[in-house]
């Protein structure tokens, strides 16, 4: 079985669920029924520079999130499904339009409706809270929960070991 570190080689597009994933699946509901979440700004600041290393980087979620949406494309991530209810049909089709093979992918997600696109994939990881079933088809497992750095983790690593983590693109945000 190949190594962890030897896929991350081979990784070429990041892909993330949103509620419990860049979020710590909190949703804030006002008394006018607006909604928010909270986003981590650490992964944030790896998901912006995976964008401007040349990573294709894109969000598959169930959720339909105006904030949510807002904030990915703040990040300079165009790829944003929202209110996808079977996420590997969605990402075959993404990943048909734009060549990539399934091996060159990590997918990160953390509940049931990421388990049939996590079996998919070449790389699925996921954070620390995600549920069992998620945890045992992920190739790796954050030490961070969702929301609170297990992107920025990934995107980290991803970016090391292709040496591109401290180039002049760190630097600006």
């Amino acid at each position: 079985m190949e190594s962890f570190l030897s896929k991350l080689k081979e990784i070429t597009t990041l892909v993330f669920d949103v509620d419990g994933v860049l979020t710590d699946g909190s949703v804030f509901v006002t008394d006018d029924g607006l909604q928010s979440r909270a986003f981590n700004i650490k992964d944030g600041y790896a998901l912006q520079l995976a964008v401007k290393c040349g990573y294709n980087v894109c969000s598959v979620s169930g959720s339909r999130s105006k904030s949510a949406l807002h904030r990915l494309n703040s990040l300079g991530i165009r790829d944003v499904y929202m209110g996808i209810h079977t996420k590997v049909e969605k990402l075959k089709i993404y990943l048909e339009e734009k060549s990539i093979s399934p091996e060159n992918v990590l997918y990160m997600g953390d509940d049931i409706p990421d388990l049939e696109v996590m079996k998919y994939v070449g790389l699925p990881v996921c954070p620390a809270d995600a549920v069992e079933e998620i945890k045992a088809v992920s190739r790796y497992v954050s030490p961070f929960a969702g929301g609170k750095g297990c992107a920025r983790d990934v995107i980290e690593k991803v970016l090391k070991i292709q040496d591109k983590w401290m180039t002049e693109e760190a630097y600006s945000w």
